[in-house]
């Protein structure tokens, strides 16, 4: 008999939701979209209300065509995205500062002259920057009034989005963090896998507030009665959480040291399974928990760019050079390469192995004979540059020779960078079938949890590829255009004034 999983996808700039069936076969889908609200250069929020209204009505567009029992709820999310409600209403005391923010860099300035950055990767794995949640948690504390008093007091709940929408399906019975989002923090000690006391006081952050650290394959608790267009869901347990990264992992079935995969969704993310120990980077990397199932944590290598498909979306609404974000890939193609233009997307500054909150983005090399194809070839290739930046450090860091990249996301279905990036990193890419692997892996951790697959190799087979693309371009030509990438971001670090 077949068992059914529903997966919610909650991502930057829409929030998805996908039934799967045992065999890994999408069923149905349900998507919206919701604002993105920029206060101000480099800020980037999210109504909280509206992040659960679209998963919402993207659930019960999901559940309600597929028209199957479901036998789980897995959840997967944006990571970082910082949301702060009142325990006692479920009201959010101000907007999700979003992942993307760089509001906080001044105070990780601070914190960075201070001495604390250390401390910071040696207990959590992650540099001291914006990126990540905990100071963004400061700066909501210290912006609504009285928010300090009452998080101290036990009336205020902390949460990044997994945490939310865990809360709103159970009714506000369950405050709880998946391993993988709570290493995100900045907050969370990734050896006791225990929020660390020291870290919260550096940034006074009160830990009744904080949520109960959990495992990612375990019971949270089960969906309430009563929530619209979801009446069909009560008492399904919600048991399968991680972040959007972790789960693309384990989706892609990367389930031995060595393997990797690299997601193309708003940001990039390269994530490499290390095993049981943590590994440091000594090449801008972070260190991240992949998941933890039956007592077992399993570590990986992470590089993060801020800007990937995002950058398809700027030349789609900032510049009007394509009408939809598929438009760009025949453009792309319609010439034989970018013209010498180099387009680094550091929007909002440049994440591993640079970390420059400060970079801007930039296009260089541009000519009287430059067009509009070129600049969108040359917004391709700066994704795939940023791509190989990250799998070049993870070689480094990792000692291995990475035999394959495993690749998903909504962008990995441009075939012309696929094939941009197995050029520029001399291995295979292999592209699954259901290149939905992010949302997989959060069905996967659930349905593990409920009996509907009953071990890891059950899921592996449930993971089939769709295309493989090798090297095609002559290696000297791309060691050139690699060269010409690097000394572009040097003209692009540090641009905006501190």
């Amino acid at each position: 008999m077949n068992k059914y999983v529903l997966a919610l996808d909650q991502g930057t700039t829409s929030s998805r939701a996908i039934v799967f069936d045992k065999s890994g076969e999408i069923v149905s889908v349900g998507q919206y979209p919701y604002e993105q609200i920029y206060p101000q250069p480099g800020w980037v929020e999210h109504d909280p209300e509206a992040i659960w209204e679209t998963e919402r009505m993207a659930a019960a567009e999901a559940v309600g065509f597929a028209n199957v029992p479901i036998s789980a709820v897995g959840i997967t999310n944006q990571r970082e995205t910082t949301i702060i409600w009142e325990k006692e209403t479920g009201r959010p005391i101000y907007n999700a500062i979003v992942w993307q923010c760089r509001r906080t860099a001044d105070l990780c300035d601070g914190l960075d002259e201070k001495g604390f950055g250390e401390m910071i990767t040696a207990k959590t794995g992650l540099k001291l920057d914006a990126y990540f949640s905990g100071t963004k948690i400061r700066w909501i504390l210290d912006r609504v009034p009285g928010a300090q008093e009452r998080a101290e007091r036990g009336e205020l709940l902390f949460g990044t989005v997994e945490t939310w929408l865990i809360w709103k399906l159970t009714g506000g019975k369950s405050h709880v963090t998946d391993y993988s989002n709570a290493c995100r923090t900045m907050l969370f000690n990734i050896h006791t896998l225990e929020w660390d006391k020291e870290l919260c006081e550096m940034l006074n952050i009160p830990m009744a507030m904080l949520p109960t650290p959990v495992e990612n394959s375990a019971l949270y608790g089960e969906v309430t009665e009563g929530i619209p267009g979801l009446e069909s869901l009560a008492g399904v347990p919600v048991c399968g959480s991680a972040g959007d990264q972790q789960a693309a992992l384990f989706g892609q079935a990367c389930f031995k040291p060595g393997d990797a995969k690299n997601t193309y969704g708003t940001g990039c993310f390269t994530l490499m399974n290390v095993g049981e120990f943590p590994a440091r980077s000594a090449s801008g990397l972070v260190t991240t928990i992949a998941w933890s199932i039956g007592g077992k944590v399993t570590y990986a290598l992470e590089g993060s760019v801020f800007n990937g498909g995002s950058t398809i979306q700027w030349l789609r609404d900032g510049l009007g050079i394509i009408g939809s974000a598929p438009e760009v890939n025949p453009l792309a193609e319609s010439v034989p390469d970018s013209g010498g233009v180099i387009l680094v997307p550091a929007f909002t500054g440049l994440g591993a192995p640079y970390w420059d909150m400060y970079a801007r983005g930039a296009i260089l090399g541009i000519t009287r004979g430059t067009t509009k194809a070129h600049i969108a070839r040359a917004a391709l290739e700066g994704i795939a540059y940023q791509v190989t930046d990250l799998m070049n450090a993870m070689r480094k860091d990792s000692g291995r020779e990475i035999s394959v990249l495993h690749v998903d996301g909504g962008a990995s279905v441009s075939n012309i960078m696929m094939q941009i990036q197995s050029d520029l990193l001399r291995i295979p890419v292999e592209r699954p079938k259901v290149v939905e692997t992010t949302a997989f892996g959060a069905a996967a951790l659930a349905g593990l949890y409920a009996g509907v697959w009953e071990s890891l190799d059950e899921i592996a087979a449930a993971h089939r590829c769709d295309r493989v693309f090798t090297p095609e371009r002559p290696a000297e030509d791309c060691e050139r255009d690699y060269r010409n990438w690097k000394r572009a971001v040097e003209r692009a670090q540090n641009w905006a004034e501190k």
